[in-house]
């Protein structure tokens, strides 16, 4: 399928009939599409699909076996792989200013590299800091400075926002709406692809589909083309709808399709069930999990200063916490990288023991842990042996499913099942790990990062499964669309000390980091002192718990009066001159009204007591 053309843009790069073959697989097959100025392109696909060799392709680094690439002469194109190819040995400064020489005065009266090295934290990590010496999500920065400080027609990324933390994928998203030149960004971040995708394309069979719009229209598309055709297998169509579903009880602005495409997709999703039933998921899980799951008392942890950097002093991430998750309670965790997330998930299970405090486990708690690297996996044996060792069947949505079962929704065919498990790709191990850590049936699930190298069809089925899990989960993510899927409540680390209740989830927290930024307080796991830092009393866990169910009672009681609000309104609309029947409904319909008032301000009231004693 050729890519539409937009009059009065001129155009960067083609690709005309192009194929590429890798051993006996056809990774692209005949395909035609083009990059015109302004263009902001989304490339979708499986792991393995060819998303990256079309990159390759489509910047020059590959020679197509078949077909031509045209590229315009003066056209300038930044590149960032998914591996740095920078020299470990050079310091930040060199990898991001080396264009501009050694001379600061050239770069530093540039606002536009000073807003990307801001941006970037990169000021922040020192100019002079050795590569080789940062972390991962430091090194993701470094390489993607280097390309946005250019002044490139086209910026290619593939997969930017893997080990960014939630708000530099925020500023990496506002920063392409906001850039002139063009960008193709391969990303399974479905969050930042709706923010920056104006077109997606979706590698898959050799062929690239082209469809308008981002992440939430591509569904909608792909949604309308199974229906029409009628050949998509049942299992993937039923995620689609489930997925279609979620979407359009989201805000309306999550699409910008016509609405006849709407109500033609619309037609697949008229009897699907709701996500899930939080009440009874709650209940359930309390009967598997009884009253106590994780406390934390007291609780402070410390790591030391930077590597690079041995004269720093300690940096304190957790000051003394008190933190109680509760049976049924779906937490997301964000904060910025270094902030200390994975650090307090280690400490909530017990793994890594905190430089003082106490923590509580449950006795009827069985935890199933995914931690980043995967280092639980075995290296040995074949993917279907590394499931079954564990258990050979679950219990699921109160379907048995046998391991082979569950590796088909996870995305391995029969023919993969029997793949040595040292052959499996980054994304494949961690899709194995999740499946070995579900067939052990635990009643506390604790994710750090989970969709780091996950497809979009897996992390639907991922999400579909964590939908409706019955039992507590607790998940450190940077995938905005996950954490606003399958949590209920979003806690932040923000280098206070403290563990905070952010009642607005996400968005609350990225206006929070912006505004310590504009007063010069925000840093990473660097404790205030304690004078400097307001101190909060301690809740009882019971009230915690109490309030937290008024929440859910308050908004179950909104639902409701928000639906007998409709239906007066539409009675008063069918009583024509009937002015006594129409002035009975307008009392009913007053009534109505000022008790949704009166639950709305108490809903607030008791979100403000939980946020404070978070």
């Amino acid at each position: 399928m050729s890519a539409p053309r937009t009059a009065g843009r001129a155009s960067l790069v083609n690709l005309e009939s192009v194929s590429v073959r890798h051993g006996v697989r056809q990774v692209l097959d005949q395909v035609s599409l083009g990059v015109q100025q302004g263009d902001r392109i989304g490339v979708l696909g499986l792991n393995g699909s060819g998303k990256s060799t079309l990159l390759q392709v489509l910047t020059g680094a590959l020679e197509p076996d078949s077909g031509r690439v045209s590229l315009q002469r003066s056209t300038r194109i930044a590149t960032v792989a998914q591996q740095a190819t920078h020299d470990p040995t050079a310091t930040v400064r060199q990898v991001v200013l080396q264009p501009f020489g050694a001379a600061e005065h050239v770069w530093a009266s540039d606002s536009s590299i000073r807003a990307v090295l801001t941006g970037l934290g990169l000021t922040d990590l020192g100019l002079d800091s050795p590569v080789a010496s940062l972390s991962g999500g430091e090194q993701r920065r470094v390489a993607l400075a280097a390309a946005l400080v250019t002044d490139a027609d086209l910026v290619v990324l593939d997969e930017p926002t893997n080990h960014l933390d939630v708000e530099a994928v925020a500023w990496l998203a506002a920063h392409l709406q906001d850039r002139s030149g063009a960008s193709v960004v391969v990303t399974h971040d479905r969050w930042f692809l709706d923010a920056t995708a104006a077109t997606t394309w979706e590698v898959v069979d050799g062929s690239v589909h082209i469809r308008e719009g981002g992440y939430s229209d591509w569904v909608f598309a792909r949604a309308e083309r199974q229906r029409l055709e009628q050949a998509a297998e049942e299992r993937r169509r039923n995620l689609a709808r489930k997925e279609l579903a979620w979407l359009r009880r989201g805000p309306p602005a999550r699409t910008s399709k016509p609405r006849y495409r709407i109500e033609a997709a619309e037609a697949l999703i008229a009897d699907v069930p709701p996500a899930r039933d939080t009440v009874a998921l709650h209940q359930f899980a309390r009967r598997r999990l009884g009253k106590d799951v994780l406390e934390l008392k007291g609780i402070t942890a410390t790591v030391p200063g930077r590597a690079h950097d041995p004269g720093s002093p300690e940096r304190v991430l957790l000051d003394g916490v008190d933190w109680i998750v509760g049976p049924g309670d779906r937490i997301g965790l964000v904060g910025v990288n270094g902030a200390g997330k994975s650090t307090l998930l280690r400490i909530a299970i017990g793994t890594q023991p905190p430089a003082s405090g106490v923590v509580k486990i449950g006795q009827t708690v069985r935890l199933g842990y995914l931690s980043q690297d995967v280092t639980e996996l075995p290296t040995s044996g074949r993917l279907l042996e590394a499931v079954t060792e564990v258990a050979g069947s679950i219990e699921l949505d109160g379907k048995q499913l046998s391991a082979s079962s569950l590796a088909e929704r996870f995305g391995f065919g029969p023919g993969q099942q029997w793949t040595p498990v040292a052959d499996l790709s980054g994304g494949e191990r961690r899709r194995l790990q999740l499946m070995r850590i579900l067939m052990a049936e635990p009643n506390v699930l604790v994710l750090d990062e989970p969709t780091n190298d996950l497809d979009t069809d897996t992390l639907a089925a991922l999400e579909d499964l964590l939908d409706g899990w019955p039992g507590t989960l607790l998940v450190v993510s940077h995938d905005r669309y996950l954490l606003e899927r399958v949590t209920d409540d979003v806690y932040g680390l923000l280098g206070d000390g403290r563990i905070t209740h952010l009642i607005g989830g996400v968005p609350e927290y990225l206006t929070r980091r912006a505004r310590a930024i504009e007063q010069g307080t925000a840093s990473v796991g660097v404790t205030p002192p304690a004078a400097a830092v307001e101190q909060v009393t301690a809740v009882d866990a019971g009230q915690l718990r109490s309030w937290r169910k008024d929440l859910q009672r308050l908004e179950r009681q909104q639902e409701s009066l928000r639906r007998k609000q409709s239906q007066l309104h539409e009675k008063m609309a069918q009583v024509g001159s009937d002015f006594a029947a129409a002035a009975t409904l307008d009392r009913e319909l007053a009534e109505v009204s000022t008790a949704l008032d009166e639950a709305e301000l108490e809903w607030l009231e008791v979100a403000e007591r939980i946020e404070e004693a978070g």
